[in-house]
């Protein structure tokens, strides 16, 4: 073997493993330590998505008294767009939730108040084969609320749309 393909290996080898280990930084990275990450499923809020497309906006009357946008990933909006059920996977849905109260500027009109939660669907239909491919998170100021109340998240979505791949929100257009 010529020196020079020898010594072209020997720089290619380094290199391969700068970039595989920066890789795996990146990869962890986005993921989130486990205290951010829900019980049960594992689901961390996603970096970046309050500038993800707003998929539909929700009015939730009492006892929550909410107004709530749903806004999702890429693969999230197009799948909405489309009709697409069910969805595919890598789809991340993200539903921000407010206490609703008057505009002071314009009484008739309702406008955000406090922040309530973040509520995270990813869909993985192999990791979350026992609850219909769907991953569910729970947040309170970026905390994960605990595990009895990610217990009520699928139960609650096979009961009333489980036709609709396990999600209440229909595209707005």
């Amino acid at each position: 073997m010529p020196s020079d393909l020898r010594k072209g290996r020997r720089l290619l080898i380094p290199a391969v493993l700068v970039a595989a280990g920066l890789a795996v930084a990146a990869a962890g990275a986005g993921q989130g330590d486990a205290k951010s990450a829900s019980p049960i499923f594992g689901v961390t809020v996603p970096d970046g998505y309050r500038s993800w497309q707003l998929i539909a906006p929700a009015l939730e009357g009492e006892p929550l008294n909410e107004l709530r946008a749903v806004v999702g990933n890429d693969i999230a909006v197009r799948a909405s767009a489309r009709g697409t059920v069910p969805f595919p996977d890598g789809t991340v849905l993200v539903k921000l939730a407010w206490k609703r109260v008057p505009s002071p500027e314009f009484e008739p009109a309702t406008v955000p108040g406090r922040a309530t939660t973040v509520q995270v669907m990813v869909k993985d239909a192999t990791r979350y084969a026992a609850t219909g491919g769907w991953g569910f998170g729970r947040f309170i100021d970026g905390e994960p609320v605990d595990e009895a109340q990610h217990e009520t998240c699928f139960a609650c979505h096979e009961a009333r749309v489980k036709d609709r791949d396990f999600v209440f929100t229909r595209y707005a257009p």
